[in-house]
């Protein structure tokens, strides 16, 4: 059955999601969140009002370590304000850099973290400083609208525009699909940078999204190959570049990723996106806008967890869309043409770009920019911000390259790391180099097992099983999610795991390293020991049948270990 179209509210307003509802009656976008915001008796806004602020980039969280603590205390919840940058690949200036650093300790927790869509995101925002916040990333030619909600997400692409031509290109159409398929709403400038409001609301204030928006959200990536650092398979579109001659002379367009799931629930499931044929390259805003809208007409608006692209890809198939796309544009899709990816992590170090220019890639440990007892890593950073004119380019595995470093310039970056404790980081060592996690615990509301401060803990004991097997340092994909809706991507990894309580996980194997090829569950709702137990010896089989440089993902495959592990 189609969903609800942008110009037909035929369907019964009643038997939409509440939603769905709650777009169509909010003056696009707009609610009771300028009342919620002025409320003093409260650190959180409007339950309703709280769902809006998500298109505008801001997810109300609590401390979930102090809930207890403080309902027995008779207190609210610790509220607080995740805002998330929109970035379009990835791309930061020093000026930039250092207006964020600054924000972030004036207004929020003091951090930065990167996140896996190659932006930034603080937290620990509060309400009497939302606005200031949001105002502060303004002034810095930035802003947070869309970076969450139903609407096109933060468009990403293979890091480093200054790396060759093609990532250049590569970057600036990120930022013209960013632009172009952003929400035209007044709302966020009326209510958080607080200009002076609309007069009247014009029926095409959202010419693309109409009053209800997306079904759920949706996010493209742009892959330049042979690196795959953006996962493209796990997107609701993906654009391979196909590159001649130095130059991106098109894309093959891919259609129907997504990493979440529910728990127990077979009805919901992790999706590669599908090949379904190549655009050229001044093709591919339209390409981009028609499919977005395919899914705004035909995405499921009374289901939310049967609503994201990939389902609407799932059950109709993919001639059904090349045909609607078709009829769109007023022509179909080139046949694919050939490409092909190497790795899907990020390289680390020193490396020279196409116009004889060097980058380095700095290890950040799950994407969180802090200083430490460790090493004072914001402040190097910040330093080689105020000293140099570098470019900071995001990855979406959270590292960041410090792009487009003249010969000259090398050796003050390589004495400033090493004077902050960080000359490590630009190459760092063992199961590390290619591990993520999400943020989860204590901020994330849908968390259910710990995430980024569990996993360094839980990698130090891997490495005592890889050390004995005597693979040391041979990368392996590590992902660790708190929750199956999958944000770092766990479901492409060799070795993933998906929280399901605290202290245990389900034990996902079998992904590639190229991040092309979806895991498999293994275990399910195990605590530490049996995770260690589990791999043990499959690690150990690994060290002694695998064929020549053969990624462990790979040989799980190949010899059916996968299957007598299960």
């Amino acid at each position: 059955m189609d969903a609800i179209r942008k110009n037909d509210l035929s369907t019964p307003v009643e038997q939409l999601h509440s939603n769905e509802q709650l777009k169509l009656r909010s003056r696009f976008l707009r609610g009771t969140l300028e009342q919620s915001l002025a409320e003093p008796l409260t650190g959180s806004i409007a339950a309703d009002d709280a769902l809006l602020t998500k298109f505008f980039g801001v997810y109300q969280q609590d401390d979930r370590d102090l809930r207890e603590e403080r309902r027995v205390s008779r207190l609210e919840p610790l509220y607080s304000f995740m805002v998330r940058v929109r970035l379009p690949g990835g791309v930061c200036t020093a000026r930039q850099w250092l207006a964020l650093d600054a924000q972030a300790r004036a207004t929020a927790n003091g951090q930065l973290r990167m996140t896996t869509r190659q932006t930034f995101q603080f937290h620990g925002v509060l309400k009497h400083n939302l606005a200031k916040h949001i105002q502060g990333i303004a002034a810095a030619g930035l802003d947070t609208i869309a970076a969450c909600g139903d609407d096109n997400r933060n468009v990403i692409c293979t890091a480093n525009p200054l790396f060759s031509r093609a990532h250049a290109e590569a970057t600036a159409t990120a930022r013209k699909l960013s632009e172009h398929l952003m929400p035209r709403t007044a709302a966020y400038r009326e209510l958080l940078l607080q200009q002076p409001a609309s007069s009247g609301l014009p029926e095409n204030e959202e010419p693309l999204y109409g009053p209800t928006y997306l079904p759920r959200k949706f996010k493209i990536a742009i892959a330049v190959p042979p690196s795959n650092d953006v996962d493209i398979y796990a997107h609701d579109l993906g654009f391979v570049a196909i590159v001649e001659n130095g130059e991106i002379v098109g894309y093959n367009v891919l259609v129907g990723g997504g990493m979440g799931m529910t728990h127990k629930v077979p009805t919901t499931f992790p999706r590669l996106s599908t090949l379904a044929g190549f655009c050229n390259a001044e093709e591919i805003v339209e390409v981009a806008e028609h499919t977005m809208c395919i899914q705004r007409d035909f995405g499921d608006r009374l289901d939310r967890a049967h609503a994201r692209f990939k389902y609407t890809i799932e059950d109709r198939g993919i001639e059904w869309f090349k045909a609607e796309l078709a009829r769109r544009r007023g022509k179909p899709l080139e046949p694919a043409r050939a490409f092909g990816f190497t790795t899907n992590g990020d390289r680390y170090g020193w490396h020279r770009g196409e116009d004889g220019r060097w980058h380095c890639t700095v290890f950040i440990r799950n994407g969180r920019i802090a200083d430490s007892a460790e090493a004072p890593l914001m402040s190097t950073l910040r330093q080689i911000a105020s000293e140099l004119p570098v470019v900071f380019a995001l990855t979406t595995n959270r590292n960041v390259t410090l792009a487009g470093v003249e010969d000259a310039d090398r050796s003050r970056i390589d004495a400033l790391l090493l004077a902050g404790g960080l000359a490590g980081l630009s190459s760092p060592a063992g199961l590390e180099q290619n591990a993520m996690a999400c943020v989860a615990l204590p901020t994330c509301g849908l968390a259910m097992a710990e995430s980024e401060r569990y996993l360094p803990s839980l990698l130090h004991k891997l490495e005592a099983l890889v050390e004995a097997a005597g693979l040391a340092d041979t990368p392996i994909t590590i992902r660790m999610s708190g929750c199956p809706n999958g944000c770092s991507r766990p479901f492409l990894a060799e070795i993933g795991l998906v929280g399901k309580a605290p202290g245990k996980y389900n034990l996902y194997l079998g992904g590639s390293p190229r991040g092309e090829r979806l895991n498999s569950l293994c275990r399910e709702n195990i605590g530490e020991q049996q995770i260690l137990d589990a791999l043990r010896p499959l690690l150990n089989a690994y060290a002694s049948e695998r064929a020549g440089g053969e990624a462990f993902g790979d040989f799980l495959i190949r010899t059916g270990a996968l299957s007598r592990a299960s």
